[in-house]
């Protein structure tokens, strides 16, 4: 055997090695979650390192508990309203503003389609005071919609940037033939670039979800009812209570995990397309 084929084995092996180690320490977390929230609480109470999921001993008392006892159902539901919300306006800003980017001329264009990513040099906790004590004056603490705001400001930049780039290869005869036949700027915008550009969009729309239903900091510290709490900081304040048991810790965390690894997996393609969209012109 060659040299060459020597290494390129040794290379696949270690990939191959490296490819499982990062597979199970991905899934590892969430199927011990899944099964201690499955099993009954005296079972796992007696052995917690018994990772074997009987199909005897299976039980949804937990979700039941959980979902009706800790009233996890309105923190399911404030999350699905703030991540759409979120998803809605994202979307929708992030679409003008990146055709203006891509296809308007004005002054400072060019700046602006460069310094979109700039918010990213500072990290979330450096803006959390002063967004706090702005809330704080402005009475938008404690309120879902003021949460809204900081997560467009954190998913617009990126939205901004992957559209502008999309809508650079949509093809300029198509948006002039729309113009030449009568049609307004957000007429093209509306029947031609969107259309063209959904892929793009699709992957914004996710990336966008992604962000808002996961996102923990700033949930917790603009929210204070109980009411308003989304799935994240409900989770928190269930553990912070001596008296809760880890087999309803983690339904909740299963609760709140699941819904986003089943849209990623369906959603893959469409995210995969979207991110590399743009990049070849």
């Amino acid at each position: 055997m060659s040299r060459r084929k020597i290494e390129a084995a040794v290379i696949k092996i270690f990939h191959t090695i490296g490819l499982l180690f990062f597979i199970f320490s991905v899934a590892f977390p969430f199927y011990w979650m899944i099964v201690a929230s499955l099993k009954p609480l005296i079972v796992l109470a007696m052995n917690p390192l018994d990772l074997w999921l009987d199909p005897a001993e299976l039980t949804l008392k937990a979700y039941q508990d959980i979902w009706i006892q800790f009233k996890f159902g309105r923190y399911f539901a404030n999350s699905i309203y703030v991540s759409a919300l979120t998803v809605f306006l994202t979307v929708a800003f992030a679409t003008l503003a990146a055709y203006s980017i891509a296809r308007l001329r004005f002054r400072g264009r060019t700046f602006l389609s460069r310094s979109i990513l700039i918010i990213y040099m500072f990290p979330a906790i450096v803006i959390a005071v002063p967004l706090y004590a702005l809330y704080t004056k402005l009475e938008l603490r404690n309120n879902l919609h003021g949460l809204v705001l900081v997560y467009l400001a954190q998913t617009l930049p990126v939205a901004i940037y992957m559209l502008h780039s999309y809508f650079k290869t949509v093809p300029l005869d198509l948006e002039a033939a729309g113009l030449v036949d009568g049609c307004t700027r957000l007429e093209v915008i509306w029947r031609i670039t969107i259309p063209l550009s959904l892929p793009a969009m699709a992957s914004v729309a996710l990336y966008t979800f992604m962000i808002a239903w996961n996102e923990f900091l700033f949930a917790f510290l603009f929210l204070d009812s109980p009411s308003k709490f989304t799935l994240s900081r409900g989770i928190m304040q269930i553990a912070d209570n001596i008296n809760v048991s880890q087999q309803l810790l983690m339904a909740g965390a299963v609760i709140a995990t699941a819904p986003i690894i089943i849209i990623f997996l369906v959603l893959e393609r469409h995210l995969v397309k979207g991110l590399t969209a743009g990049s070849i012109r």
